[in-house]
């Protein structure tokens, strides 16, 4: 499976941006999802994940009311909306995939980098104060 985040870019605070991973290979209908960062110097942060149907969402409590995560299994794409974006959400932001979606139940298993089988390459968020 190969992933690759899109959308990034330099946004004032305030403002929204739209990230979107697309995946290619493999079924990606069958896989969980989520959304890491990493800012300059810090390991992966979890921000948010979404089961295969999209049906169940997950979120770190630095997104939630701000992000939301969704699907689009006929296009074989995930999303972040990001709305109310603030300095400290500067990073690069990266998408991840996972074959045991039961990991997404367990807030430890799913806010750890290590329980995602593929990962795509980031894309840059800059939010400017």
């Amino acid at each position: 499976v190969q992933l690759q985040a899109s959308g990034g870019g330099l946004v004032q605070a305030g403002g929204s941006l739209r990230l979107s991973c697309a995946a290619s290979g493999g079924n990606f209908g069958s896989y969980g999802m989520g959304w890491f960062r990493q800012a300059p110097g810090k390991e992966h942060k979890f921000i948010a994940a979404i089961s295969w149907g999209g049906g169940n969402t997950y979120y770190a409590d630095s997104a939630k009311g701000r992000f939301t995560i969704s699907r689009d299994n006929a296009k074989n794409t995930v999303y972040l909306q990001m709305n109310s974006l603030k300095p400290e959400d500067t990073a690069v932001y990266a998408c991840a995939a996972v074959r045991n979606t039961g990991i997404l139940l367990s807030s430890r298993a799913r806010s750890t980098p290590r329980s995602y089988d593929y990962w795509g390459q980031g894309t840059l968020v800059t939010v400017s104060s």
